[in-house]
């Protein structure tokens, strides 16, 4: 038998036949390969944006309770306000009444004083006393102060007297202006003297 013996180039196709097959084969199995890790790059990545999600949807949640608090705060706070305006509005103007009422007062005294007019000072008193009873509708109340102690958020001492006996001392002796509270608010202080 005779040996055949290739031709070289015949052996280079072979050759390169050979590697070819094998390079397909090397490319199918890189690509076996590269198919699973794509797939957890995409699970992974899918993770991570449903991570992300949860994340944003609890910081959404936590802005809205806290908006939410924030929001119930501010209702809050404005009833109390608007309450108070309602229950205080008059303050201003009931406090610039008081020195009308003050008048009153001194006039009703100078009345008691004399003996000429008693018919005046009884007009003037009813007058009186219908105006006290309009100003307290109101929620005007005069601040009680004859022998009471000194209580400086309803009293202003303008006066201190040595005290008669030992337990007057630190109580209110004499006003000599009358305090007026609106609505358990003090609007003007009483001008008292005070035994010390």
């Amino acid at each position: 038998m005779k040996e055949e013996k290739n031709n070289p180039q015949e052996e280079e196709v072979l050759k390169n036949e050979e590697m070819t097959d094998e390079a397909a084969c090397d490319q199918e199995a890189v690509a076996q390969e590269e198919a699973p890790a794509e797939e957890l790059t995409v699970e992974e990545q899918l993770v991570k944006d449903l991570e992300e999600a949860q994340k944003e949807v609890e910081d959404l949640k936590d802005k809205h309770l806290r908006l939410s608090a924030e929001f119930d705060n501010y209702r809050k706070r404005t009833l109390k306000e608007k309450a108070e305006l309602i229950k205080n509005g008059a303050e201003k103007t009931l406090t610039a009444i008081l020195p009308v009422l003050d008048d009153f007062e001194r006039a009703i005294k100078n009345m008691e004083s004399s003996e000429e007019n008693k018919a005046m000072l009884e007009g003037v008193q009813l007058i009186h006393t219908k105006f006290l009873k309009v100003l307290a509708q109101e929620g005007l109340q005069k601040i009680e102060t004859e022998g009471k102690d000194f209580d400086t958020d309803f009293c202003e001492a303008i006066a201190l007297i040595p005290a008669p006996s030992e337990e007057l001392k630190g109580k209110i002796l004499d006003c000599v202006q009358t305090g007026y509270m609106l609505n358990d608010k003090v609007i003007r202080h009483a001008k008292v003297a005070v035994a010390q």
